[in-house]
């Protein structure tokens, strides 16, 4: 922005001093003092006039006392005769024809000073010249990476998804040493397209495929390409593969490439026409009569469903790696790699915390660490210890305790029942994962939590581990019934997340012996696809009425199970709401007591936090004081005596 301001100064200073060079050279040779004409015929009359010069209609004079002048003379055919009689010496010279070129000068000047501020503001507007401005439409955004800006990653710093660390690897391979691959007829890749969730690391992999290869790397966003102009996105994408060509062997990698690989032919109005030729371009580049050879595209989505189908065939995308959520060991890996950026302690056991985050991404757990290394500086520890680890994936799991809710001690009680019930289900039936924590501390919206951690990493589920999820989900419900005789909405999203499991259960795994194994699920596809008016799938009345039925009677047969359950160990129910409320917390060492009939003993008082302190790092007169009442509790112990 000084720059700018800069820039600025220095074309006005121009400006001026063109002017005034302008008026300084405008002025004719040897003229004298501007004079009205009348003044002129009264000093002629009086013979004060000695010498004239005419040039066109200006005359210049010397009067009689040495002095100068000059004026304007119209058309006078008398004044040659008037001043052969007063015996003036009369000198006549033609126009300068100098003189006119310097009038059309300085009457175009102002015209040439706006055109010359309108183009260094064009300038301006395109980046410096540098073709990051709005004028610049047509250029690629691409920005190719070096050593001296990027922050260095490579493979080592990726952990958990090694089956895509070796596909990219093969790439990098082939980069560096092309003859190992082609003496046996293989040609180079021309896209890799990287699927997976959001945040398993797959921008992570192309930083990395920039830090090992030694080749030039090109890195843009999917959204780059479309402006509100016509025509401007197939321009960059034409410019973007001319770049990679005089950079060839080279990586373009493209960020969410969904915002411009979309389905072609979507929505109701036929789509958008600007990214349906963006995306054209774009096949055209990567596999059409002059396709780009050297250049490797990579790209990353998490939505591969509404890509175009030319965008994926071989040829194109020539590979689509996976990239999925870690397993137990990927996030181990992942947890370590992470560790290492901040001091912990020796006693911190990786694989308690990778087995009690399943379904974390590799961002969920940098989010972990992160969140665990805060709460350690909160406190004004050293290292970051194992209950930090822990507070950190209860914060993220289940949020943050609301120590500050005021709940009553019936809202408790009823918590209390209704959390244990669920635990108790959960211990009793087999093939159920195991209780790791039951707690009635408010955490997010919820006013308690039985969580349940799996032991391995589960990829189907049996149709009677299913069944006793739903049982698990109602245990809360008749918990309330069975000791508190009552009813409340706290099961409300218990009782909705069992009535879907048993909806999928009939309609899209096939569990039912009365439905059979047949999908009755209605087409969900979103209508920018293009597909769902011309394919639509229904079932008549008479199987909906089936389907409702046979989710009732799944509903009914397993809250009975749980009813069966609380009842028959309604005493081990009183033992452990009686737990959470003295406890708030009891975890899963706890549960097992207490399943096995063992008293838990007197609750233990959780060791006070420190409190944070607000002034530390604060100059003593910014400092918080606090309000010192020693005086008044002495005047008032000095007067109750």
């Amino acid at each position: 922005m000084n720059s700018f301001y800069k820039n600025i100064a220095l074309w006005l200073v121009i400006g001026m001093l063109m002017i005034m060079l302008f008026n300084l050279f405008n002025q004719p040779v040897g003229q004298g003092h501007q004079i009205p004409f009348s003044e002129f015929n009264y000093q002629l009359e009086q013979g004060r006039v000695t010498d004239v010069t005419i040039q066109g209609r200006t005359l210049n004079g010397v009067l009689s006392d040495g002095g100068t002048f000059s004026t304007y003379t119209p058309e006078d055919p008398d004044l040659v005769r008037l001043l052969r009689e007063k015996k003036v010496n009369i000198n006549a010279r033609p126009p300068e024809e100098a003189s006119l070129m310097l009038t059309l000068l300085i009457s175009w000047f102002p015209m040439l000073l706006l055109i010359g501020v309108w183009i260094f503001f064009m300038r301006q507007m395109q980046g410096g010249g540098s073709g990051r401005g709005p004028m610049s439409f047509g250029k690629s955004k691409a920005k190719m990476l070096n050593d001296d800006k990027q922050n260095k990653v490579t493979f080592v710093d990726v952990a958990g998804i090694e089956e895509a660390k070796e596909e990219l690897e093969e790439v990098i391979a082939f980069l560096r040493n092309p003859q190992k691959f082609q003496r046996l007829g293989g040609k180079l890749p021309k896209g890799v397209l990287l699927v997976g969730p959001p945040g398993t690391g797959k921008t992570l992999l192309a930083r990395a495929i920039a830090g090992e290869a030694n080749v030039p790397f090109f890195n843009l966003s999917g959204s780059d390409f479309v402006e509100m102009f016509v025509g401007v996105g197939a321009a960059r994408v034409r410019d973007m593969f001319e770049q990679g060509r005089k950079n060839a062997p080279c990586i373009i990698f493209i960020d969410e490439i969904d915002a411009v690989g979309r389905h072609r032919g979507a929505g109701l109005g036929g789509g958008h026409d600007e990214r349906e030729q963006t995306l054209n371009q774009l096949l055209v580049e990567m596999d059409g009569f002059e396709s780009a050879e050297g250049v490797i595209l990579i790209a990353a989505t998490n939505r591969p469903d509404v890509l175009d189908p030319a965008l994926l065939r071989p040829g194109r995308f020539d590979r689509q790696v996976d990239v999925p959520n870690p397993d137990i060991n990927g996030r181990t890996q992942i947890l370590l790699v992470h560790m290492n950026k901040v001091p912990v302690d020796d006693k911190i056991d990786v694989e308690v915390i990778a087995r009690g985050t399943p379904g974390f991404s590799g961002a969920d757990l940098a989010n972990l660490v992160n969140e665990a290394a805060l709460g350690a500086a909160r406190y004004d520890k050293k290292l970051v210890d194992m209950d930090d680890l822990e507070a950190a994936k209860d914060k993220i799991m289940m949020g943050k305790p609301r120590n500050s809710a005021i709940i009553s001690d019936k809202e408790r009680r009823t918590t209390a029942y209704h959390e244990a019930g669920h635990a108790i289900v959960a211990a009793a039936l087999p093939n159920t994962d195991p209780v790791h924590k039951v707690t009635i501390i408010p955490r997010g919206r919820a006013l308690g939590l039985t969580m349940q951690l799996p032991t391995e990493d589960r990829y189907t589920y049996t149709k009677q581990q299913l069944e006793n999820n739903i049982a698990v989900l109602m245990g809360g419900r008749i918990a309330e019934q069975v000791c508190l005789n009552q009813m409340t909405t706290g099961a409300s999203n218990d009782i909705k997340r069992a009535t879907d499991l048993a909806r999928k259960m009939v309609c899209d795994f096939g569990m039912s012996e009365s439905m059979g194994p047949i999908s009755y699920g209605e087409n969900e596809e979103e209508i920018f696809l293009g597909r769902e008016i011309t394919q639509h799938k229904s079932v008549s009345e008479e199987t909906s009425r089936s389907i409702d039925k046979e989710i009732r009677s799944i509903i009914d047969s397993h809250d009975k199970r749980a009813r069966d359950i609380l009842t028959e160990k309604a005493e081990i129910l009183e033992n452990m709401a009686q737990a959470l409320l003295d406890r708030e917390t009891i975890d899963a060492e706890e549960v097992i007591k207490l399943m096995e009939g063992i008293p838990l003993g007197e609750a233990l008082k959780p060791k006070p936090k420190p409190k944070l302190n607000l002034n530390e790092g604060k100059p003593e007169a910014e400092q918080e004081k606090k309000p010192d009442f020693t005086a008044k509790n002495d005047d008032k112990e000095s007067s109750d005596n």
